[in-house]
């Protein structure tokens, strides 16, 4: 099977039966920024979706050479609402033979919960994870919160329009970014979680995921290159976190980017990244977070395979 979550920044794919054979299931991952502009004009951008079709096609190669049975294309809500939605679905229709899905928030939490929690619970130096649980996903269009029991699933989720991408191109026009800029995003995102129903002070365990948590990882654990192995399953001190917050906030995006375990393409956008991570985290109750390189793409293929 194929599952592909496609997002506002990041495309990927898993590849392979998660339940049949986990050694054999291969993970690609391409960062085409779909969303770029989608905040400011509704629609998506022509070089986005030249970027798209070549990561499609990439994958679209793989797919064939696998053999897969099932595909499933999951989609940000921009590929719906965009002004010219109708030539990405065109697109993928044509390179891949299926439609893309644009999820529901309830199947999206349902999704986004189911991946991470199988991901992490029952490793070695995590064991069985405690409930209530939060699993904060972070994306460049939107942040998810989703509360729930590691048996039962999501109780409460909300999504929130405050992203990586979004954030940094409706405020930021300086490098490094300014005090006011930093300002300005601080106020969204305080706003946004102000009138968020899912409170994460509730949680007893928080599952952090998708590719700005994950980077800000890698950071903590001060790697010398990006590796998921290492950052699967770690706890992380919420201290430690906001320290490199602060510091990341501090640099250009050239040495942002010069930093071994930074992808190129999140370099940019991670100051209003790392602002979003560090609202979540100064509202938890509990002093440390459980970080996770699964997520709604793993609930995909698990959607396709269970």
């Amino acid at each position: 099977m194929a599952a592909i979550d496609c997002g506002t920044n990041t495309i990927k794919l898993l590849l392979g039966d998660p339940v049949g054979d986990p050694a054999g299931v291969r993970r690609e991952s391409r960062m085409i920024r779909l969303g770029q502009g989608v905040d400011a004009t509704g629609r998506l951008a022509d070089e986005a979706l030249e970027r798209a079709w070549v990561a499609l096609d990439e994958y679209a190669a793989l797919i064939g050479r696998a053999g897969v049975e099932r595909i499933r294309f999951c989609a940000t809500s921009a590929t719906r609402d965009a002004s010219n939605a109708a030539v990405f679905a065109a697109g993928v229709r044509t390179r891949l033979g299926v439609d893309p899905e644009v999820l529901s928030g309830e199947e999206e939490a349902r999704l986004a919960f189911d991946g991470a929690i199988r991901g992490v619970a029952g490793l070695p130096g995590v064991g069985p994870v405690d409930g209530p649980v939060l699993v904060v996903d972070i994306g460049g269009g939107s942040t998810e919160l989703i509360l729930g029991d590691p048996t039962t699933g999501p109780s409460l989720a909300h999504s929130m329009d405050i992203g990586s991408v979004r954030l940094h191109e409706r405020h930021v026009r300086h490098d490094p970014v300014t005090e006011p800029e930093i300002a300005a995003i601080v106020n969204d995102i305080d706003a946004a979680l102000a009138s968020c129903p899912v409170d994460p002070a509730a949680a007893m365990t928080v599952v952090a995921v998708a590719g700005t948590n994950t980077t800000m990882a890698a950071g903590v654990l001060g790697l010398e290159a990006y590796d998921r192995e290492l950052i699967h399953g770690r706890r992380l001190a919420v201290a430690d976190v906001q320290r490199l917050v602060g510091r990341l906030l501090g640099m250009t995006v050239a040495e942002r980017r010069a930093l071994g375990w930074m992808h190129p393409g999140r370099a940019d956008v991670i100051d209003a990244g790392s602002l979003i991570v560090s609202g979540v985290l100064g509202r938890l109750a509990v002093p440390e977070v459980l970080v996770a390189e699964t997520d709604i793409l793993d609930g995909i293929a698990w959607s396709l395979v269970g």
